[in-house]
């Protein structure tokens, strides 16, 4: 089997990707996204502006940039699901990835906030929709995959892969929607919870 993980090098653009996001956060957190500048970034990441632009060529990649980052480290994390594990579920314990963010201790200061300026600014809104298309892509080549690894692969226009790796991601869009609207885990509720309750919905379709 081929070793799709990443090399040390990638690793560390990865680390460096990841801290310069956070720095970015939290400034669009305290300040606002459209009073934070791409010199306050740098400065409070450590690097020089050139360096920023490097890993982030303009602000809006600082927000929704890190959603390639997370599409490769879903495909990895696809690829390492046993086989006979049904595909919804499979799904399902990827999206995992992303439940640290929201509901781990003291995440949902910055992770709320964040998500209201994404669904709030349209340019950012159509290109978060446009990264979860690509994840979506990115998910149906491995589930293809793993249908071949099986013996038993999709024909090349089977609609089953795309809808099923859409379906989840629309589940994950929903479940980001209950999320804000019931409080953002104010009300005890967790992402994590919305999550397991939007997927449950299409359960019985995905899972066939």
């Amino acid at each position: 089997m081929t070793d799709h993980r990443p090399g040390l090098r990638e690793r560390t653009r990865r680390a460096v990707r990841q801290d310069i996001t956070e720095a970015a956060q939290r400034l669009f957190v305290e300040h606002g996204y459209e009073q934070t500048t791409m010199d306050d970034v740098a400065e409070a990441a450590g690097l020089s502006r050139r360096s920023l632009f490097r890993y982030f060529p303009t602000k809006e990649d600082l927000i929704v940039g890190k959603f390639e980052l997370l599409a490769e480290t879903m495909v990895e994390l696809l690829r390492e699901r046993p086989l006979a594990e049904p595909a919804w579920t499979s799904l399902r314990r990827i999206f995992d990835l992303l439940v640290p963010y929201v509901d781990a201790p003291g995440k949902h200061e910055v992770a709320e906030p964040m998500q209201r300026i994404v669904f709030s600014t349209p340019a950012l809104l159509a290109s978060y929709l446009e990264k979860l298309h690509r994840m979506a892509a990115g998910v149906e080549t491995v589930l293809r995959e793993r249908a071949e690894t099986r013996g038993a692969p999709y024909e090349p226009g089977d609609p089953a892969p795309p809808a099923i790796a859409g379906a989840a991601f629309s589940c994950l869009l929903a479940a980001q929607h209950a999320w804000l609207a019931g409080g953002a885990g104010e009300d005890g509720a967790t992402f994590a919870g919305c999550l397991d309750r939007a997927m449950a919905a299409l359960a019985p379709a995905g899972t066939a």
